[in-house]
């Protein structure tokens, strides 16, 4: 069940690595819809000075660190997915953190609607804390074409990112709605737009309860 002390509906939006959910968020903050994106988040309670640095050092070493202090992150992403266990220890130093900040931003942001982005939202049972779950799907050709477009090429590590995650069909199954990002991005904005009508409808409905 979602927090029954939300003030605002929550939209929680997930997908497949490379599948659009960034843009898609940008296309709900364009209609002046707060947007909170967990990845943010995640480099937020990462960042030097936060205890999650000191642990994921402790847990993974130095070397993981830059000449700044921050974290490799790229560096961090190609160990984690190599390793299941890794990945799992990792996600376990930074999911609880990732889980509190996000509902505290919630919280303070206010708005008609909420949309929370969560990459990891049906394995992290973050589907508990949200109204409706938004999957942004396209095929995995596609998505594996813009993976490696956007991370180098490194055709090895974009199947192990993708073996890693939910399989498609699962996610599809968890989703109340799906926003269809395999075209034009106008195809993708025209559902936008018609999800924002639809929910200003289900906020005003409910503020009148």
């Amino acid at each position: 069940m979602p927090d029954p002390e939300a003030a605002v509906p929550r939209i929680g939006l997930t997908g497949g690595i490379a599948s659009g959910k960034s843009t898609v968020a940008e296309m709900f903050a364009e209609l002046g819809v707060p947007v909170i994106d967990t990845d943010v988040i995640a480099r937020q309670v990462a960042a030097p000075g936060e205890p999650a640095l000191a642990e994921i050092v402790e847990a993974f070493g130095p070397d993981l660190l830059q000449a700044d202090g921050s974290l490799d992150r790229r560096a961090l992403r190609a160990r984690v997915f190599a390793d299941p266990a890794d990945r799992h220890r990792l996600e376990g130093i930074l999911h609880p953190r990732i889980r509190a900040r996000t509902l505290a931003t919630a919280a303070r942001a206010g708005g008609p609607y909420q949309v929370i982005v969560v990459p990891l939202l049906v394995e992290s049972g973050f589907t508990r804390l949200v109204d409706e779950v938004v999957v942004v799907d396209c095929p995995e050709a596609e998505q594996r074409r813009r993976l490696l477009a956007r991370d180098g090429g490194d055709a090895a590590q974009a199947d192990r990112m993708m073996a890693a995650q939910l399989s498609r069909e699962a996610r599809l199954a968890a989703a109340d709605t799906v926003i269809d990002n395999g075209g034009e991005l106008s195809e993708t904005r025209a559902q936008v737009h018609a999800l924002h009508r639809r929910y200003l409808e289900i906020a005003r409905d409910a503020r009148a309860d």
